[in-house]
């Protein structure tokens, strides 16, 4: 420390306001030292040139955002506490935050500066004490307690030995069980506020196979590298209401790289997924542009065919005449064909519902989009089409259901992709419709951020390969 009881301190941020904001308040209380950088690189050059107590970092900065910062700074072997201290729509870069090394989590929000300030402040301090994430079970309790906490999404955590340790205001409100009842449970009894009875429950399964995830009931699994595992199931809630259940688990690890934890994100997608989600053992075939369903899709050549490279051809030949000549039919048949060679296929899935969509066939647009998005349940092109035909059918019905289902996919967007202005776009075309003003208020004032710092990441197209 630089002086008695005063922490020297690095904050990094690229708005000036808040750094200048944070800066007052720490000469008028004289708790911290700062010294402030607007980029992950000036945060480098001065870490150069002084040792710090502690660092917060902000999410948003130019060319490395704040998780590229940290896993750069404890490649370095940089132990230096990290607090992380980023916006609204960025409570999902917390996990990956402590799993990289972070100390702490606090999110900006509408609390008075001055108490944000004190929140930092506490942090700083019991991270340079030395209680890191990893060092002390019950400090690592503690900060993911925290982190479930702030996150907006409903959210829960059980430890190695399977006992709830969190369970967020979200998800009480979600299932109508209060964490008062579920912390400290075990045995898969909190289970039952999910499915009705004990059952694993994916952060059970977080470290297990995806065959033994589909062993027990789960369905559209993606596992991204570094461990995080998506899937879909059916459940019951403690109403006795069924309801289709998204859920997103991650593991916790200490700092000497011991699972610790499992924490789970929730989502009531059964609007979206209750009329649509293919069981394993049926078949998907592809809906005609009348609606009706296709003529069954074997393999016209089969492997020798896929070798050829002639589901690619037709697939191109279709993107030529929906692009081109916005010749909607013709395209679907060649869609069809590329289908018929390789149904596993998404993009082509996803790109013949737009079609359908164009068509004026939105029952069987979803249909299509869906089946793109069991196939890939994480990506973002397949959850964004998907996400727009949801909100075109929820417009022009002017059905909530449907709006409600296109916020839920489009959030999802956003956690893959937070910087694509898109996705805010229509998160705030779908809340206006809605009568959310709040959040249109905010969807909108993400998307001047984005602009304003030229950060707008569109989403990727898988016909661009092709065409």
């Amino acid at each position: 420390m630089s002086g008695e009881d005063v922490f020297s301190v690095l904050f990094i941020d690229d708005d000036a306001d808040i750094l200048d904001v944070f800066r007052r308040m720490a000469e008028r209380s004289g708790e911290m030292s700062l010294d402030t950088a607007k980029s992950a690189e000036e945060g480098f050059e001065l870490l150069e040139k002084n040792p710090y107590d502690a660092i917060i970092v902000d999410y948003d900065l130019p060319e490395i955002n704040g998780i590229q910062f940290l896993k750069i700074l404890r490649s370095r072997k940089d132990i230096t506490p990290v607090i992380f201290f980023t916006g609204a729509g960025r409570e999902h870069t917390a996990i990956e935050a402590l799993n990289n090394g972070a100390n702490y989590y606090l999110k900006k929000c509408d609390d008075p500066p001055h108490l944000q300030y004190k929140q930092l402040v506490t942090m700083v301090q019991s991270s340079v004490e030395g209680n890191y994430l990893g060092r002390s079970v019950g400090t690592a309790r503690k900060i993911i307690e925290d982190m479930a906490r702030l996150m907006s999404d409903p959210a829960f955590v059980i430890d190695n030995e399977g006992t709830v340790i969190a369970w967020n205001e979200a998800l009480e409100k979600l299932v109508g069980v209060p964490a008062s009842l579920m912390v400290g449970r075990k045995d898969l009894c909190y289970a039952e506020a999910f499915f009705g009875l004990k059952r694993k429950t994916l952060p059970d399964l977080v470290l297990v196979t995806d065959d033994e995830i589909k062993r027990q009931k789960y369905m559209l699994i993606s596992r991204a590298k570094n461990g995080p595992v998506v899937a879909v199931t059916r459940g019951r809630k403690p109403d006795g209401k069924e309801w289709t259940i998204w859920t997103k688990a991650t593991p916790l690890f200490d700092g000497r790289g011991r699972f610790i934890a499992a924490a789970g994100i929730i989502r009531d997608v059964t609007t979206t997924f209750s009329d649509v989600v293919i069981p394993e053992d049926s078949a998907a075939a592809p809906a005609q542009p009348g609606g009706a369903p296709a003529p069954s899709l074997q393999p016209a050549g089969g492997l020798m065919d896929k070798i050829l490279g002639k589901a690619g051809t037709a697939y191109r030949d279709g993107l030529v005449l929906m692009t081109r000549d916005r010749n909607y039919a013709g395209a679907i048949a060649e869609f069809d064909k590329a289908l018929g060679i390789d149904e596993n296929l998404p993009h082509v899935w996803s790109d013949r519902g737009i079609c359908l969509r164009e068509s004026g066939d939105t029952t069987a647009a979803l249909k299509s989009c869906i089946r793109a998005v069991e196939l890939a349940p994480e990506n973002v092109e397949c959850l964004f089409t998907l996400g727009e035909t949801l909100e075109t059918i929820g417009l022009s019905n002017k059905s909530d259901k449907y709006l409600e289902s296109a916020v839920q996919v489009f959030s999802m967007v956003r956690d893959l992709s937070p910087n694509t202005i898109d996705v805010w776009n229509h998160l705030g075309t779908c809340h206006k419709a809605l009568g959310n003003h709040d959040e249109a208020v905010t969807c909108a004032k993400r998307v001047k951020d984005i602009s304003l710092k030229g950060m707008d990441t569109p989403v990727p197209r898988k016909r661009t390969e092709y065409l």
